[in-house]
Parts: structure tokens; C-alpha cells; sequence
């Protein structure tokens, strides 16, 4: 676990981390992409590390690879490549710098390690897990396999290296639905998460969908009540809600989609006003580039998302902490089950 006060206080005899107004100003171009969430003196703030991360990423020839759950100013300010699970796994076979710094929650580090076992790839809180990956162990894979047998199992981006190579193939919430209609089963087992498999499952009708009761802790704290009493006192809104979210949520909203999705959507309709029910950066994020649309809440925030920070990001160019370690074994498994979910949607044109 990470000593906060040693990494404070070796950080600031390093560099001069004191907010600033005038290098917040110098840097205008930067903020400008959010604005709209964050004035120029809460940026000031932020613009200190901002400078040294970007310095230091050339200096050593890194790339930061961030999920678009990222606070704004790592997703706008450092990020090098920004998307959902499937963007950064394909981002991650590409990358041809030496080292990868994953800003997201630990199984996406470990997917950048599965696919680039030559690079260094680094995660600037090791503690950013994910309630959803957490919730299901090799062994109740063999169970649904015992269950269901010769059934294909399709696993969730989000979970562990040892899930992924105990899984036949991996899927994204932007490419379910087509993994599991191309599956040659007429069973398919999708774990950890129960609710985007029950989605799945109404989308791909002709498939016999089974699934591992895990869940988000973001996204399962929706209801579908919340959908319609939001909509009730904002006349006009259009909800947009990921597909962890339960289905009656879901159904409840008017578009479904992956953080990729949800930001073509709003990107290409630009509605008067939109409610994202999904983690609370995605709006944040993407708000300046759509001055049109009012984002309105609530929103849930992700608590392990949001233990990375600028100041972890610095830490880890500095010190190279915390190398991200996958089992060669396992790796060589977990990469055959990312990399056919890479190919076939190659091949489906996703």
C-alpha cells in the first residue's frame, strides 16, 4: 500500500508542486477542455503535476493508457489514449513505448500486460480493484462449465488475468451482444456480470444466455424508480445507461450503451439535456466538447477509479511503482481468450 505522506513529501522535494495561477494560465490549452467543470483556479491546482507527468512521459518513454472513468484532469490533461475496455486493449497492442501507465482499476493493467508481456507496465495504485472482477475465482468457472457442459464461456473484459484464461473468450460491453450471437453454442456462459448477461441475453434471442450472479457497485445501484422520478421533474431529458445497469434500468432509459457508446450517442444527437447512469466522469468528460447539451445527475462514483490521482500518476514515472505482474502461464492463457475477442471483432467489423 502506498505511504501517501513519504510519496507527498519526496514528490515535493522533487519538483514545485505549489498550486499556480500563472502556469494555470500558461497552460490554457489544456484547460480548455474543462472548463466547464473545473475553473481556472481549481486548475491551478493540477497544472503543476500535469507539466511534470507530460515532461516526464517523453523524458522516459512512457504512454498513460486511461479509462474514460478518469477524473478530468488525468483524462484531458495527461492521457495519452482515452476509450473504454475494449479501446484501450486494442490501444494497448499498439503501443510501442517501453512503459504503459494504466490510469484505470487493475484488470485493465493486467490486460495491458497480457497483450504487451515485453513492456513494463505500471498501475499508480495497486489498490484500484473492482468490486465486479473481484466477485468471481477460476473456480466458479469450472462450476458453470460443470453446469452447462460444452457450453463456450464468454468473459467480461473486467475480470482477473486467472478469469481470462479460464474463459474461452473475453467480450466488452460495446461487443457483447456479437460475441455471443457468433458463439457455435446454442448455451453460452458469460460471467462475472449478471445484468450485462441479462441484456445480452434479450439482445441475442436465438442464444440460450447463462451468467455469473457478480455486479458493479456503480451501476447496480441504479433503479429503475430513479429513472423515472428523474424524468418526471426534467421534462425532455434523454437517459443514456450502461448495459451493467439492471434491465428494467435499462428499459426504463432511452439508450444503452458501452462509455464508447454512450459518448457516440450524445456526441452524434446532441440532446437539449442528458443524464448518463453510469460513473460520474463520464459527463465531466466529455461536457466541453458538447457545450449544447446540459448534463443533469445524479451519477454514482466509483471509488476505485478514483484512487488514481495526478500525484499517484507522477509517483509512478518516478519510482516505476507498482510494476503490474502477470504469471507467464497464466498470461499466455488470458491472451488467447483477449485476442480472439480482439479478432472476431476485427472480423465483425466493431
Amino acid at each position: 500500500m502506498l505511504d501517501l505522506t513519504t510519496m507527498r513529501a519526496t514528490l515535493a522535494e522533487k519538483f514545485d508542486l505549489a498550486p499556480s495561477l500563472t502556469l494555470a494560465e500558461e497552460m490554457r490549452d489544456i484547460h480548455a477542455r474543462m472548463d466547464r467543470v473545473m475553473p481556472l483556479p481549481d486548475f491551478a491546482r493540477y497544472a503543476p503535476y500535469i507539466r511534470e507527468i507530460n515532461r516526464l512521459k517523453r523524458e522516459k518513454n512512457a504512454v498513460i493508457l486511461a479509462h474514460n472513468y478518469m477524473t478530468p484532469e488525468i483524462y484531458h490533461g495527461v492521457a495519452d489514449v482515452v476509450g473504454d475496455s475494449l479501446q484501450l486493449a486494442v490501444a494497448a497492442t499498439k503501443v510501442e513505448a517501453e512503459t504503459i501507465i494504466q490510469c484505470g482499476v487493475h484488470f485493465m493493467a493486467e490486460t495491458s500486460k497480457i497483450l504487451n508481456p515485453a513492456k513494463r507496465v505500471l498501475i499508480p495504485d495497486v489498490q484500484a480493484g473492482c468490486s465486479l472482477a473481484e466477485s468471481i475465482t477460476a473456480e466458479g468457472i469450472a462450476q458453470m462449465r460443470a453446469k452447462y457442459p460444452g457450453a463456450p464461456v464468454v468473459s467480461y473484459v473486467n475480470t482477473t488475468a486467472e478469469l481470462k484464461a479460464a474463459s474461452d473468450i473475453c467480450c466488452t460491453s460495446s461487443n457483447a451482444a456479437q460475441i455471443v450471437a457468433a458463439m457455435d453454442s446454442d448455451v453460452v456462459i458469460m460471467t462475472p456480470d449478471q445484468y450485462l448477461a441479462q441484456n445480452v441475453a434479450r439482445d441475442v434471442p436465438q442464444k440460450k444466455v447463462v451468467w455469473w450472479a457478480g455486479s458493479c457497485i456503480v451501476h447496480e445501484q441504479y433503479t429503475e424508480n430513479d429513472i423515472n422520478e428523474f424524468r418526471a421533474h426534467n421534462p425532455g431529458v434523454e437517459i443514456i445507461a450502461h448495459p451493467e445497469c439492471p434491465p428494467n434500468v435499462v428499459d426504463a432509459c432511452d439508450y444503452s450503451g458501452s462509455t464508447a457508446g454512450i459518448i457516440k450517442y450524445v456526441t452524434d444527437r446532441k440532446p437539449q439535456k442528458a443524464m448518463l447512469v453510469t460513473e460520474c466522469s463520464m459527463a465531466s468528460n466529455i461536457s466541453d466538447a458538447l457545450p449544447e447539451v446540459e448534463f443533469l445527475g445524479p451519477c454514482n462514483m466509483c471509488p476505485y477509479m478514483k484512487k488514481i490521482t495526478l500525484e499517484k500518476v507522477l509517483w509512478s514515472l518516478v519510482t516505476g511503482h507498482e510494476e503490474v505482474i502477470v504469471d507467464p502461464e497464466i498470461a499466455a492463457k488470458a491472451r488467447v481468450a483477449v485476442q480472439r475477442m480482439i479478432d472476431l471483432s476485427n472480423k465483425l467489423g466493431l
